[in-house]
């Protein structure tokens, strides 16, 4: 297995993992016992439905990723792209004064980076793969 292959995978189980715990803490925030939804505090709701519809599009990038397909490439940039917005309009809401949790700044901020390095790696090896089959 090549060192690409190796980090292909590491890189796809990330985005699965990632995304299967994006959809359990989303979930319990959105439709759990009041307990849970009272543990997320000053939640911005277009926020946090975001990053549980997200987490499903985490999870297919990640089977994408997996399984070589050129799609993963296109759906990593979409979501790095969208997170980044999400992340925009939140400043907004913030700058305009609506409450937040210091808590969601750090995991947008995670996020959009996870992301956006996600992205990357996955155009990169579109790329490399589309050079592979073009030099044969």
């Amino acid at each position: 297995m090549s060192t690409g292959s190796r980090v292909r995978i590491v890189v796809a189980i990330v985005a699965l993992v990632f995304g299967a715990l994006t959809i359990v803490s989303g979930g319990r925030a959105l439709f759990g016992d009041e307990a849970a939804r009272a543990a997320v505090g000053a939640a911005v709701p277009f926020v946090l439905w975001f990053n549980f519809g997200a987490g499903f599009a985490y999870v297919a990038a990640g089977f994408g990723l997996l399984m070589r397909s050129r799609w993963s490439a296109w759906l990593s940039a979409l979501i790095a792209t969208a997170t980044v917005l999400v992340f925009l309009a939140f400043g907004i809401h913030v700058a305009s004064g609506g409450a937040y949790e210091m808590r969601t700044v750090i995991a947008m901020a995670f996020r959009s980076l996870v992301w956006i390095a996600i992205a990357f790696f996955a155009w990169r090896m579109a790329d490399l793969g589309a050079r592979d089959r073009t030099s044969t």
